[in-house]
């Protein structure tokens, strides 16, 4: 067996461990392809990188691989694995034979590697190895954010300030950060309005909207109307931003002009870029720039690198881009932490001398000293603080704020504090309700059983109990209207949003609770006769991949009803504004691929709130386990939260569990 061959043989290994995958094995072999003499440094480093890129890392980490290979590449340790294979720390033991200066040394003199010239498939910058595109989408990201961040205003006309003051009277909460916000997003072509669920952002963005559009007014009197585009990264996202927008304005106490001109309806980030079928290019780039003078994104959380990099470089130089979102929520489920990684130190609210003068000035309000000297993206984000939605006792903002902050004891605290320990079925009352499941399996099948199936029906005003589980969606699906597609698109409407009030959340996809596995046990609870994968009514299924000729993109959940002509249909929201129905009804036959959704893992409920959450544990753990996973499952939760935990300490692990490195970002 050669030398190259045997690097491979050992690759294999780690592909039966489930340790790297397929992919990754046939990209060192591509490289084994182009460079029959590569050094066995490079091939590995090539199947590591795409390892990475799968994990959701842009780079590949040398220093932190010499260091730890095993916890920077995510592999279970001896105590955590189920594999048949190996231990691990003893098959480690074959990159543990690479230093940092030998990797470094072999890929710096491989006709491979280069730092950026040339087009060699992999990247060597500093100690961080890259696939070539994700190097150039992290350069476009880089330049277009600081070309932007270097456009600083000199003043605003007296008359906006006055505007400025009219909107935000007062607030209890000192300093008022929303107003912060709106000021510093004035002063540049680049801003980040970041917070968690309920801070107000979407009500900030608004009354940022009408100061902008009030701006150009007094500066260019009777000049065109500026062209703003309102977008999210998945459709129930952007779907979810309109109907907020359009709530914050009727609260808005503005000209009625500015009203009519401020957008009402949000789009895909898909949409607005021009996707094309069958590609992962869009019609707007660099080359055919968008029509915009504002670009707002909301669930900035949710945007890729890849996709990050594509919207910056379809914008006109002289746009303005404004990201809103969640900077503690899991990053995409695509490679990049883009929101992560930019807001980095926000929460230190560390401005320069000269952003503070600016902020005092046309906000009025005074900001404590800080001793941490902030980035040039620091200069433009505001962190909003105080949440209304959670109240200060509020069960689900209380627990939200511990794990967030790490801190297991004090979120141990509170799940006891209000937990239910029993058979029974949680109490209504409170916005927060715990339940543990027994280690045994049985037991905890039960409980979930009860869970999912529970209090079939709705208070008097039509909302569904608090205690809901799939049994609010089920009625909706009987109450069937007359034989009229008008009537029958608004039952659908009606039974699309009954299922949202209720979701089981998963950390894994495999595993006794992980999805797939909750998906069957709970399909054959509330539909007994029905073979499992098969289309019947009442079958909510998750798209899992982009379907641009459909106009369907991953993450998107629509369910299988009967349409007014009797034929099985799957009925989906639209996210286009301009069109005439809300409901589009596709045969099951047309769908890409999809599955079933009684349960969905934490990263596709991103963008998305249920009235209740069932949060589900794996009995092990994992490295995806992480305290972001934990916030953004908890977060989901406007109403009521429960926890299953089917075994002791998964959580307390998984909080104390940091997510991923960040990308350094300008």
């Amino acid at each position: 067996m050669n030398r190259e061959t045997s690097v491979l043989a050992k690759i294999d290994r780690w592909v039966e461990a489930g340790w790297l995958s397929r992919l990754n094995r046939a990209f060192a072999r591509f490289l084994r392809e182009l460079e029959p003499h590569a050094g066995d440094a490079v091939l590995w480093a090539g199947a590591l990188v795409s390892h990475q890129m799968d994990r959701g890392e842009v780079y590949l980490d040398l220093e932190s691989l010499s260091r730890n290979p095993g916890l920077t590449l995510a592999i279970p340790s001896d105590e955590d694995r189920t594999s048949r294979f190996e231990p691990a720390q003893a098959e480690l033991s074959v990159l543990k034979a690479f230093g940092l200066t030998q990797w470094r040394s072999e890929l710096r003199n491989s006709a491979l590697v280069s730092t950026g010239e040339g087009k060699t498939p992999l990247v060597l910058n500093g100690n961080r190895l890259y696939l070539r595109r994700y190097w150039q989408y992290q350069r476009t990201l880089d330049r277009c954010i600081q070309e932007r961040l270097a456009a600083v205003c000199s003043g605003l006309p007296e008359a906006l300030r006055n505007r400025i003051d009219a909107l935000f009277p007062g607030s209890p909460e000192q300093p008022d950060w929303q107003k912060i916000a709106c000021v510093l997003a004035l002063r540049s072509r680049f801003a980040i309005i970041t917070g968690g669920p309920g801070t107000g952002k979407t009500t900030t963005l608004t009354k940022l909207l009408a100061l902008l559009i009030q701006r150009l007014e007094i500066e260019a009197p009777g000049a065109r109307k500026p062209i703003i585009h309102l977008a999210a990264p998945t459709g129930k996202a952007s779907a979810r931003v309109s109907e907020s927008i359009a709530k914050a304005l009727e609260r808005l106490d503005i000209d009625a002009g500015i009203k009519e001109r401020i957008p009402k309806k949000a789009g895909t980030l898909h949409r607005l870029l021009g996707s094309r079928p069958d590609s992962r290019r869009f019609k707007h780039n660099r080359h055919l720039r968008l029509a915009a003078d504002i670009v707002i994104v909301d669930e900035a959380s949710m945007i890729d690198l890849e996709m990050m990099a594509s919207l910056l470089d379809a914008l006109p130089d002289n746009a303005q881009l404004i990201l809103l979102g969640d900077k503690d929520q899991l990053a995409s489920v695509e490679a990049g932490s883009v929101m992560g990684d930019l807001c980095q130190g926000a929460e230190n609210a560390a401005y320069d001398d000269h952003a503070r003068l600016w902020i005092e000035k046309y906000s009025g309000e005074r900001l404590p000293l800080s001793e941490t000297k902030g980035s040039g993206i620091n200069q433009q984000t505001v962190m909003l603080r105080h949440s209304h939605r959670f109240g200060k006792h509020s069960g689900i903002g209380r627990l939200a704020r511990a794990v967030n902050a790490g801190d297991g004891t004090q979120a141990q605290a509170i799940l006891k504090d209000t937990a239910v320990y029993s058979d029974l079925l949680p109490a209504p009352a409170g916005d927060y309700l715990r339940l543990r499941a027994r280690p045994e399996p049985d037991a905890a099948d039960a409980l979930l059983k009860k869970l999912v199936a529970v209090n079939a029906g709705t208070h008097a005003d039509g909302k569904p109990n608090p205690g809901q589980g799939y049994g609010y969606y089920l009625d909706a699906i009987l109450n069937r209207p007359p034989n009229d597609a008008v009537a029958y698109d608004a039952w659908a409407e009606r039974v699309l949003a009954a299922f949202d009030a209720f979701q089981v959340l998963c950390a894994l996809r495999r595993g006794r609770w992980g999805v797939e596995e909750l998906n069957r046990r709970i399909e054959a609870w509330l539909f007994p006769k029905q073979a499992p994968g098969l289309w019947y009514e009442g079958r909510p299924v998750m798209i899992t991949r982009n379907d641009y000729n459909l106009g369907l993109m991953n993450g998107d959940i629509g369910i299988a009803l009967y349409d007014h002509t009797g034929k099985l249909r799957v009925a989906f929201s639209t996210d286009d504004p301009l069109a005439a129905a809300k409901i589009r009804w596709l045969s099951p036959l047309r769908l890409p691929d999809a599955e079933t959704a009684f349960a969905i893992t934490v990263h596709k409920s991103q963008g998305s709130e249920f009235n209740h959450v069932v949060l589900a544990l794996p009995e092990t753990r994992s490295p995806v386990l992480t305290r972001e996973l934990i916030y953004t499952g908890i977060t989901r939760a406007k109403e009521n939260f429960t926890l299953l935990e089917s075994r002791e300490g998964v959580f307390d692990q998984a909080v104390k569990a940091r997510m991923k490195n960040p990308v350094d970002s300008g």
